[in-house]
């Protein structure tokens, strides 16, 4: 018996001929069904459907990723801002000491400059001569004549002084005599430190002893008028040896030494 198909009685038949849309979409559902009836597209469909949820669809991956990008920018600017922090420590520090550093440097040099100074004006002052009598004049000159004198005249000058007035060694030098000198009565002899001699005569009192350093200005008795004298003043004296005869002038000789008389 032969059997014919309303839908497809006049179609022709053969291999080359192309299934229409109907028919290819017939068997694709024909297929699913059969494939639902096995249990086939249970186990196979389901995973595969829930492994691939479209980026596009949920949008978490392009969230997830600009997140990150965002996140490392940020690291990296405070990464940044860490390191100049540091390096303007750094400099600061740098600065801090450097000015430290030039601070002490500048005090060191004043400091040896006021020492360098301090020095020079002792040095001077050791070199210096000053008045045996702190101003005064003197009041008889030297090589004046008279009996008073046993020479017959004067063998140094006399300044003008009130008995316990402050008598200053002229310069630098060593005593050599400190006590009683007869005529001189109470007197001191120094030996200077550029080889003259200088005496102090008549003297109420003495104050240093033989082989004491005295400097320029230093005190070493006081005025009086113990010896052969009239009255209180200083008797002084140049001499080019300790002893009595080797007298000059004293004045010319404090004078040369910058003494204002």
């Amino acid at each position: 018996m032969a059997f014919s198909c309303a839908t497809g009685a006049n179609r022709p038949t053969g291999k080359h001929r192309r299934p229409s849309r109907i028919e290819r979409s017939t068997a694709r559902a024909a297929g699913v069904a059969a494939l639902t009836a096995t249990g086939v597209i249970g186990t196979l469909a389901a995973p595969a459907l829930a492994a691939e949820p479209a980026a596009e669809q949920t949008g978490l991956i392009p969230v997830i990723s600009v997140d990150n990008s965002i996140a490392d920018q940020i690291d990296a600017q405070a990464a940044a801002q860490e390191r100049a922090a540091k390096e303007a420590a750094a400099l600061k520090k740098a600065a801090q000491e450097a000015a430290r550093k030039k601070a002490a440097e500048k005090a060191e040099r004043e400091r040896e400059a006021k020492e360098r100074a301090a020095r020079e004006a002792e040095r001077k002052r050791l070199l210096s001569y000053v008045s045996p009598i702190t101003g005064s004049y003197v009041s008889t000159g030297y090589k004046t004549g008279g009996a008073v004198w046993s020479s017959g005249s004067h063998t140094g000058v006399d300044f003008h002084a009130a008995s316990g007035t402050s008598v200053h060694a002229v310069a630098s030098g060593t005593v050599v005599e400190a006590g009683w000198g007869g005529a001189y009565g109470n007197q001191v002899v120094i030996k200077m430190n550029d080889g003259t001699y200088t005496q102090y005569g008549h003297l109420s009192s003495i104050g240093v002893s033989v082989g004491q350093t005295v400097t320029p200005g230093q005190q070493i008795g006081l005025s009086g008028a113990t010896g052969n004298v009239t009255g209180p003043h200083l008797h002084f004296e140049a001499r080019t040896t300790a002893e009595y005869g080797s007298d000059i002038d004293p004045v010319a000789y404090l004078r040369s030494h910058g003494v204002n008389l």
